[in-house]
């Protein structure tokens, strides 16, 4: 008969432990501890899903209240033929201010600021200084490249050369560079403001450079087409040819002494009286300290003075057209600029196609650094 072993649970979960097993006594659920669960995971939930219905309030409401940011509308397309038609822009009344003669020309002012120890060199001078720097006419309509020498003041001798040629040619020579250098401070100041035209937002240095943009500009209704129409430059054989013009090739009373390249009225204290004018005449011509600042003054004038409209429309449609400027077309839209009108502009013409002016009008200045060679 076999007898049956009688194990005590000790033993068995001693043996077991041996062989690698483990024993364990099976604990009871709390139901407490289950609800308290259950509680902190809806209470979680609730919290998720108030903040995830809350957050878009939430990002609205801090943006209007720590990111302003102003927006620039851009309605060129829209405005384009309406400019160029002739037609005014309707403006909001917070857009009719005021554009004072100061907004227009205030950079130009900038050179009154100038020391008044300005040297000026004799013709003979000039003729050596061009000469050692290999400076010539002939070179650059050849090369296209202008050498960056800016010549101040007029020389005195320049109305006493009895050659015609050598007087044209000192006269291109000094005011060349310049017309050069401030259709440079025009391009680069453009290629900003089609940077800006292809953005939908405007950064708050891009706002205030375009402020300034548009009172310098005349722009009283702050419409960016009628910027991009005004802000271009003034062809070179155009700008030679009316400096030639008015001051019989640098030869006149208000180009020696006054720096006037262009013959601009002021009705202020400081202009230069013309000798033969009437006792009733008020008018007089500007004078600037120099030559740089006649130069910038007369680009000003082009692209903002109601009088010369129509030249800142025929210039646009080139633009939009060809992308180059004709200037043997454009002058046929600067009779406003002279009394006698059209005869003024045959004569311009004349004085262009005579002297090959348009020879210098893909003429570039000699870069003086890498970022303006990218700019030209």
């Amino acid at each position: 008969m076999i007898q049956k072993k009688h194990f005590s649970l000790k033993k068995v979960k001693k043996a077991l432990l041996q062989r690698g097993y483990g024993i364990y006594k099976k604990q009871k659920k709390s139901t407490t501890s289950d609800s308290k669960n259950i509680f902190f995971v809806f209470c979680f939930s609730l919290v998720l899903i108030t903040t995830f219905g809350l957050l878009p309030k939430t990002i609205k409401l801090l943006n209007k209240s720590f990111y302003k940011s102003e927006i620039i509308e851009n309605n060129s397309k829209k405005n384009f033929e309406t400019v160029l038609s002739g037609k005014e822009l309707e403006l909001m009344p917070d857009e009719k201010e005021k554009i004072t003669f100061k907004d227009l020309f205030y950079d130009i002012f900038d050179f009154e600021d100038l020391p008044d120890n300005t040297v000026r060199l004799s013709a003979a001078t000039l003729e050596q200084l061009f000469k050692e720097t290999n400076y010539n006419l002939k070179d650059i309509r050849k090369k296209k490249i202008v050498k960056p020498i800016s010549i101040d003041l007029l020389p005195k001798e320049i109305k006493l050369i009895e050659n015609s040629k050598k007087k044209k040619e000192l006269f291109i020579k000094i005011i060349l560079p310049l017309i050069i250098e401030e259709n440079n401070r025009i391009m680069f100041d453009r290629k900003r403001l089609f940077s800006i035209l292809n953005k939908n937002n405007n950064s708050s240095s891009e706002k205030k450079w375009l402020n300034q943009k548009f009172k310098q500009y005349g722009v009283v209704n702050k419409d960016l087409t009628t910027l991009k129409i005004r802000m271009d430059i003034v062809p070179v054989s155009l700008a030679i040819a009316q400096a030639a013009k008015e001051t019989g090739w640098g030869t006149s009373r208000f180009a020696l002494e006054g720096n006037a390249l262009f013959g601009q009225w002021t009705w202020s204290k400081d202009g230069m009286k013309p000798t033969s004018a009437n006792v009733d005449t008020k008018h007089k011509v500007m004078k600037f300290n120099i030559l740089q600042a006649s130069v910038r003054a007369y680009q000003r004038n082009l692209n903002t003075h109601s009088g010369y409209k129509k030249f800142r429309e025929a210039r646009a449609i080139q633009r939009d057209n060809q992308g180059e400027l004709n200037s043997l077309e454009l002058v046929n839209y600067l009779d406003k600029y002279a009394e006698t009108g059209k005869e003024y502009t045959i004569i311009l013409k004349k004085i262009i196609e005579q002297n090959v002016l348009t020879d210098f009008d893909d003429a570039e200045l000699l870069p003086t650094s890498e970022k303006l060679k990218k700019i030209i």
